[in-house]
């Protein structure tokens, strides 16, 4: 069974309890930097068995009286078209999304605020755009010498020439659409005019990772490295931290790094910093609510694998120059990772090898190992899908779950009128003609009721997948790996 190894309720209570207490120790206002994901944090869900993706905007609800969300965005990100990775749209389309994400979720969004605004067209746009929507927008301007000319950073033609933001509300969260969005520089401003405008207020971060209070090389917090190896982030013991208290905590370079400067500008602002160290600055309880330290070691691991063999696919596909593979290959022997801790891969391996097609295989929840290989109908990917719920359902493998006269019609549809030469049916097709099957046979039916018993199973194949079976299965919850080879030696991949 998969094993749980975080307490998603003790940390909705305890963490909403931390960001009350900090909101108080500054007077009733606090801005609060929301690092990574509010919402769909799959990773976290990953590497912590138990923790729910959304429960960064859960705990957010439950204090939804007292929140005002403010959305910044880098006006020469806008002026780019940068695109999230993640989702493939833009970051400006990407504020929309956010908004509509959390007005659903009954959270106000007071504003956005575009930061290093210089007066580009496509910055302006923007502007127009949500000011005919009805959203507030503030614009906030590049600060020469920032962050190291600190009496100019800290003046009326530093921080001072930032447009006010109004906020209505205690708890003022600052989010953007990714990194580099000048969410820290915004929270500065608005702690430098409510200053100025006698107005008592605070500062505090909220990254879930590195995990401050767990050991430097716990694989969580490798995880963590792995996660950003394509970035420059590097966990470390917090010096400032250990100086003042006499006790270790884990952070990451940047803040290690910027802090001084930070110090500085709070003394400038308040007289006297609050904090004693980068760590101090954050309101972050994950690492109070891991109930099973082994389970979270051993899904770190898995998490540190699958990061592995997804560098290797992005080299192969031109998107990293092999830097990032080193990186990993330092934190798996660091976090002792190998190919073997995941039997899907030995697994698929094999199959391949001994049938000579292209082959997945996916580890159950409860530890059993299912195959699937490259058919004239099917994909690797789906028939190993087909084959997992027919394990799950209990149903004998020599059951047909889909009939011919339902899969070949829609194999004939794909190359005679859409124009595809490959025949073979992906998951997302596979599971509408089970769903269509299901219709008239009974262990169709059972086998779909199956797919939510998917989430959290570990499956490797032996090629790059396509884009549309890797949404699926990740959909699905399925945690996913492949070999870095494509099934063809075609140079053009869709």
């Amino acid at each position: 069974m998969l094993k749980i190894g975080f307490d998603n309720q003790k940390y909705l209570v305890t963490q909403s309890e931390q960001i009350q207490k900090r909101i108080a120790q500054f007077g009733g206002k606090l801005y609060l930097e929301f690092g990574g994901k509010l919402f769909d944090d799959f990773h976290a869900s990953r590497v912590l068995p138990g923790f729910q993706p959304d429960s960064k905007m859960r705990m957010l609800q439950q204090l939804k009286d007292d929140v005002e969300v403010v959305i910044a965005i880098n006006a020469s990100d806008i002026e780019k078209n940068k695109i999230r990775g993640d989702l493939g749209i833009t970051y400006d389309d990407d504020v929309l999304r956010l908004i509509d994400t959390f007005r659903a979720l009954g959270l106000y969004v007071g504003s956005v605020v575009l930061t290093r605004y210089n007066g580009q067209a496509s910055a302006n746009a923007f502007l127009k755009r949500l000011t005919l929507l009805g959203i507030r927008c503030y614009r906030h301007y590049p600060i020469a010498g920032y962050p190291s000319d600190i009496p100019h950073i800290v003046s009326d033609e530093g921080l001072g020439q930032n447009e006010y933001i109004e906020t209505s509300r205690p708890l003022v969260v600052v989010t953007a659409p990714g990194p580099g969005s000048g969410k820290m520089a915004t929270c500065l401003s608005q702690l430098y005019h409510d200053h100025k405008r006698g107005i008592t207020s605070g500062y505090a971060k909220f990254e879930t990772f590195p995990v401050w209070n767990l050991p430097l090389k716990h694989p969580v917090n490798l995880a963590y490295e792995a996660a950003t190896a394509d970035l420059d982030d590097v966990n470390m013991i917090d010096p400032y931290h250990l100086d003042a208290y006499g006790t270790t905590a884990v952070n990451y370079n940047r803040d290690v790094e910027i802090f001084p400067v930070l110090n500085t500008i709070f003394e400038r602002i308040y007289g006297s910093s609050p904090y004693q160290s980068p760590t101090d600055m954050g309101v972050n309880m994950v690492g109070n609510c891991i109930i099973d330290d082994e389970a979270c070691r051993e899904a770190s691991r898995l998490e540190i694998l699958r990061r592995y063999y997804t560098a290797c696919v992005e080299k192969v596909q031109g998107k990293n120059d092999g830097e990032p593979i080193r990186r990993l290959e330092l934190l798996m022997r660091k976090a002792s990772v190998t190919p073997d801790i995941c039997p899907a891969v030995s697994a698929a391996l094999l199959k391949a090898e001994t049938t000579g097609a292209p082959a997945g295989a996916m580890v159950l929840n409860d530890g059993r190992v299912v195959l699937g290989r490259t058919s004239d109908t099917l994909g690797a990917a789906s028939a190993m899908l087909l084959n997992a719920l027919k394990a799950l359902g209990g149903i004998e493998d020599h059951y047909k779950l889909i009939s011919a006269q339902v899969l070949e019609p829609i194999c004939d549809l794909k190359t005679q009128y859409l124009c595809h030469r490959n025949p073979r049916l992906h998951t997302d097709e596979v599971l509408l003609a089970l769903t269509i099957s299901a219709l008239t046979n009974p262990l169709a039916e059972m086998a779909k009721k199956q797919l939510p018993n998917l989430k959290g199973c570990e499956a490797h194949f032996t090629v790059i997948l396509s884009e549309e079976d890797l949404k699926l299965l990740r959909r699905l919850g399925i945690n996913v790996s492949c070999q870095p080879h494509y099934e063809t030696k075609k140079l053009f991949h869709k």
